[in-house]
């Protein structure tokens, strides 16, 4: 059985562990009504018609374990993949590494362990599990999903087990999401301007959607997060084209 270890948590972790609870609530905060009800409506259709399908990601913050409560260590950084660009849905697209469950899952705590064990080849065994986050319904792939939060000192190896899967396999530093410089709002062309959400403009990858909702969220929740400029809105075509523009992930100096 997979148990819970919310005692492994570092200091410098302690704060979004131990208010994981408001998650959801900064996460709601930069989806206009109108589309948290669309949302809502959406995952009682596909719970009523039996069309939504269970899922969990794992979102695994690495770091030294000594570092003190309040300030982020400069090793601390966040496990995140890149789907193949060949790949039928999702192509191209950053999250964290996770899937849909199998009837041998303990759990979606055993679903997100299995399935970044089959993407980037880490080693289980060296990981902390936390506590796990609100499940989130995600329209477009009908998954209900967990987000199974972790911690390990060091986790080792990690890398693309299957490239027709999976692009890149980062282990991104934290303070490059936290750095005003490399974020920016997201919409894509079939939604208006008012469906925008936060995204992450990194020197190998776009951070959008779900995931980079998810980190936003952490960030605020952790209490790691600057101000920044949300005025700043692209299309997400538009966003891809601005890849490699760094040679650099930014990382946002204390």
């Amino acid at each position: 059985m997979n148990v819970l270890n919310p005692q492994a948590a570092p200091a410098w972790l302690r704060p979004l562990v131990d208010n994981a609870a408001d998650l959801p609530q900064a996460y709601r905060r930069r989806v206009p009504k109108s589309v948290l009800a669309a949302i809502t409506a959406a995952g009682a259709t596909a719970t009523l018609t039996g069309t939504k399908r269970d899922a969990a990601v794992l979102v695994l913050f690495s770091g030294a374990p000594d570092a003190p409560a309040g300030a982020l260590p400069p090793d601390a950084d966040l496990l995140v993949t890149v789907r193949a660009s060949t790949l039928r849905h999702h192509a191209g697209q950053a999250a964290f590494p996770g899937g849909a469950s199998d009837p041998g899952d303990d759990g979606p705590i055993g679903t997100a362990l299995r399935e970044a064990t089959e993407e980037t080849g880490i080693d289980a065994s060296r990981l902390h599990v936390l506590t796990t986050l609100d499940r989130m319904f995600i329209p477009p792939s009908g998954f209900h999903v967990v987000p199974v939060l972790a911690y390990s000192p060091d986790p080792g190896h990690v890398l693309a087990v299957d490239p027709a899967e999976t692009a890149i396999v980062a282990r991104v530093p934290v303070r490059a999401f936290v750095n005003p410089e490399n974020r920016l709002m997201v919409y894509r062309k079939e939604n208006t301007r008012q469906f925008a959400g936060p995204a992450f403009l990194l020197n190998q990858m776009l951070v959008w959607g779900f995931t980079a909702q998810v980190i936003s969220a952490m960030l605020d929740v952790a209490g790691w997060a600057k101000p920044w400029n949300t005025d700043v809105v692209e299309e997400l075509d538009a966003a891809m084209a601005l890849l490699g523009e760094s040679s650099g992930y930014r990382v946002d100096q204390p």
